[in-house]
């Protein structure tokens, strides 16, 4: 099951306490951007056991732009706020 486009929770690290949405995944790491701290173009990598996958999950029409690679860091920043407000 592709994680992609969820919310997750940071728990580790010096971005501990930060949301961020996962934008890819590889065998080891998930991908993960904010659209503001951490921008798509310099994602940041971190171990699944170190973040907490929230029910929280992007807007489906978002989810299908992100895997075309057609999301800008402003939509993300956005997509994130509201998913965390709702």
């Amino acid at each position: 099951m592709s994680l992609v486009g969820s919310i997750v929770l940071s728990r580790s690290g010096r971005d501990k306490g930060m949301y961020f949405a996962i934008i890819g995944e590889n065998d080891t790491h998930l991908i993960l951007a904010d659209g503001r701290h951490r921008r798509i173009e310099n994602p940041k990598h971190k171990k699944p056991k170190h973040v907490e996958v929230l029910n929280k999950a992007l807007e489906s029409n978002l989810k299908d732009l992100l895997l075309k690679g057609e999301v800008t860091n402003k939509m993300l920043w956005r997509a994130i706020k509201e998913s965390l407000n709702s």
